[in-house]
């Protein structure tokens, strides 16, 4: 079977999540992912914790079907071997602190006059210029930075969210740009420099929340897991201690949830929730007449009854609930992949295919590829035990 990137090599000089994400959606549609990693420890992201059966979670999610080479690139033996490796490319992408590819002639102005047909991806906090060039970025100051954490969280505390959601950003536009990039390259025979940053990424993300503080209006409140702005929208109690989570979105569906849910046709048009913008100046008043209603039910009833009404709803799941989630095994989406602690669960990527499978392939140790991918380079066994001895692999 054939797949999109079959016969693309990607080179990545990568670590933590951003870059990781998009190469291993690339590694997803076929590419050959080469992941730079440091001799001996490697992605410091291996080491963020020991969940996955002694492996990391952050690095088993973002890693499989890559192979993993060490390279010491302050050693000059070691740059010469990923020289090489990115002559034959077709993909380079990085994410290493600001200025630091360039400083090792790794910059996409001086690797394009080499190589016309190469596309450099670099992701960084900020992109290539401007006056936070230099600043460091971790995903929560990105989150801080985006105005992600103005909008999320309780009235009284912001909160970041649950995930590297700006490393997740500016990897999935580092992954379409790419894609968009070799299509490009596919009509025009050149190759393109991608300069992603995770502020951007986020900020366009920030879109709804931007706009609707247009030219100086008030900001969404934070109101927690509730809808800022649309009620009753958002987490309710239930009399067995069970959350369910609803959401109304017009006055049709306001009708049918004071009918058959509330059991209490008349609120309908009752003067304080008779539109969104009264429900919501309302909203104290309206979330105790429905706790009330909700507390004399379990929250099975409660979604029987949502359900019934076309109401949409929600369990509040929790990562145990999200493992065993009755619609992903009806759908087949779990596959086992291999990792250096075994066999392991992953999900499918989103989106089913008809034209092909996507790659799941193990997640790589260490260098495990390191000698492999040498010898492809025509290294013999002496040279690359001099490399070794040198520390430069």
């Amino acid at each position: 079977m054939t797949r999109p990137l079959d016969g693309i090599t990607v080179i990545s000089l990568e670590h933590a999540i951003a870059a990781p994400f998009c190469t291993r959606q690339l590694a997803d549609l076929g590419a050959r992912v080469i992941k730079v990693e440091r001799p001996g420890g490697g992605d410091f992201a291996r080491a963020y914790d020991e969940r996955v059966n002694g492996e990391a979670s952050h690095f088993v999610w973002v890693n499989r079907s890559k192979e993993s080479l060490t390279l010491d690139l302050k050693q000059p033996a070691a740059l010469a071997v990923l020289q090489e490796l990115v002559a034959g490319a077709d993909v380079l992408v990085q994410n290493l602190a600001p200025g630091a590819a360039a400083r090792m002639g790794l910059g996409a102005q001086v690797l394009q006059e080499k190589h016309p047909a190469l596309i450099v991806c670099d992701i960084s906090g900020y992109g290539e210029d401007g006056p936070y060039r230099d600043k460091k970025a971790y995903d929560l100051l990105i989150q801080s930075e985006a105005g992600f954490l103005s909008v999320t969280g309780t009235p009284d505390d912001p909160c970041k969210s649950g995930n590297s959601i700006a490393d997740i950003a500016a990897g999935m536009y580092a992954y379409t740009g790419i894609l968009a990039a070799l299509m490009q390259r596919g009509k025009t025979g050149k190759g393109s420099h991608i300069d992603v940053s995770m502020l951007e990424s986020l900020a366009e993300w920030m879109g709804y929340p931007m706009y609707y503080a247009y030219d100086g209006a008030p900001p969404p409140p934070r109101s927690a897991a509730s809808h800022a702005t649309i009620y009753p929208y958002g987490p309710f109690p239930a009399g067995d201690g069970g959350t369910v989570m609803l959401g109304l979105q017009n006055e049709r569906e306001w009708r049918a949830f004071c009918d058959k849910v509330l059991l209490r046709p008349e609120l309908a048009t009752d003067p304080r929730f008779d539109s969104n913008a009264r429900r919501n100046e309302h909203r104290e008043a309206l979330r105790t007449l429905i706790v009330d209603t909700f507390g004399a039910l379990s929250a099975a009833q409660v979604l029987a009854r949502l359900d019934t009404a076309q109401i949409a709803n929600a369990r509040m799941n929790d990562m145990a609930g999200l493992w065993a989630h009755p619609q992903l095994q009806a759908r087949e989406r779990w596959r086992q992949v291999g990792s250096p602690a075994g066999e392991i669960p992953a999900l499918l990527p989103a989106g089913r295919q008809s034209a092909f499978d996507y790659r799941m392939d193990p997640v790589p140790a260490v260098g495990q590829h390191t000698d492999a991918i040498l010898r492809s380079l025509g290294r013999g066994d002496d040279a690359i035990a001099a490399l070794r001895a040198a520390g430069a692999v």
